[in-house]
């Protein structure tokens, strides 16, 4: 896969002047040099490092006597040459800023990537994404035409996925053979499977598409989003099974059954959530888009897992 860095949207020559210059000295030779790039005006040093900017309207705002210097902010926000496009407007996002300076290794100006090219990334990646999400590899250009490619190249890029999916649903079949004895002694248990296994794969597919773009745009520690991803878990899991735990009982009169049920809910809303946070973390620590988390994969493990929560908590309250 080929990587796309911020070099690639370099827009060159920009706007920019060294400290001791006055605002409106630059401003005024600005005009006469009508520089390729004008969002931000940068300053840099004799040799060319880059060293703070200004959005150019703000200098504007400004006095024109003061120096260059006094009127950028030093700590404007940077990206290497090298650095990938994503996390580039991952971080003009995080800063509020239009537009980001680009430098090399040495911290020398070479351009501005603007925000038209912030923009095209946000919408590319997105678009990418979401082709992962539906269990499609990314394929380079040819993922972003995927509905309009041949079949035989369609079926070529949803197999793998739907392969381990297939696998997936062979163990969850060997998972309820396991409980075989269970579902001959009550065979209502058997009717609340398809709902709890839903309902997981529901939850585990809001808290995938948050995490397949927020992991790429938050800076906070996997442990406080897993921590956060729970605590919403065991929300929406906690009102899932009080709503269904009164219409289950009225319809099977076994509070027994119920409460397991309920309680089956609850725990599954709580893990699929955090599976849902933690599998794409992990893809993203294998330095593999995030987005791959999602789809099949996730949906087979929150399955197998939700059966096994299912029937575990039915032995545990003696149904």
């Amino acid at each position: 896969m080929r990587r796309e860095t911020a070099g690639t949207h370099i827009v060159a020559p920009v706007a920019s002047g060294r400290g001791e210059e006055t605002v409106g000295g630059v401003l005024a030779r600005l005009a006469t040099e009508k520089p390729a790039s004008m969002e931000l005006v940068c300053m840099i040093d004799a040799h060319g490092r880059f060293g703070g900017a200004a959005p150019l309207g703000r200098l504007f705002q400004v006095d024109g006597a003061i120096s260059l210097r006094d009127a950028v902010n030093p700590a404007f926000p940077k990206v290497g040459v090298e650095d990938d496009q994503e996390a580039a407007a991952s971080l003009a996002l995080h800063h509020g800023v239009d537009a980001l300076p680009v430098v090399d290794r040495a911290g020398k100006l070479l351009g501005v990537m603007p925000a038209q090219a912030l923009l095209q990334v946000l919408r590319r990646e997105h678009v990418e994404d979401l082709h992962v999400l539906a269990g499609i590899r990314r394929e380079a250009t040819q993922a972003r035409h995927a509905i309009e490619d041949p079949p035989s190249r369609r079926a070529r890029h949803r197999l793998p996925w739907l392969f381990a999916g297939l696998a997936g649903s062979a163990l969850a079949t060997a998972v309820m053979a396991g409980f075989g004895e269970t579902l001959e002694k009550t065979v209502a248990v058997a009717y609340f499977i398809p709902g709890l296994v839903y309902l997981a794969d529901a939850i585990g597919t809001q808290s995938e598409a948050i995490a397949v773009r927020g992991l790429s745009l938050s800076r906070a520690r996997i442990g406080h989003l897993l921590a956060g991803e729970l605590r919403t878990g065991m929300l929406i899991g906690a009102a899932l099974a009080l709503v269904a735990l009164p219409l289950m009982l009225i319809g099977f009169g076994d509070l027994r059954l119920a409460a397991a049920v309920s309680t089956s809910i609850f725990v599954a809303g709580c893990m699929a959530s955090v599976i849902g946070i933690g599998l794409p973390w992990l893809f993203l620590r294998g330095r593999l888009d995030p987005a791959y988390g999602s789809g099949p994969i996730a949906t087979v493990i929150q399955d197998v897992l939700s059966i096994l929560v299912y029937f575990g908590v039915l032995r545990l309250f003696g149904v």
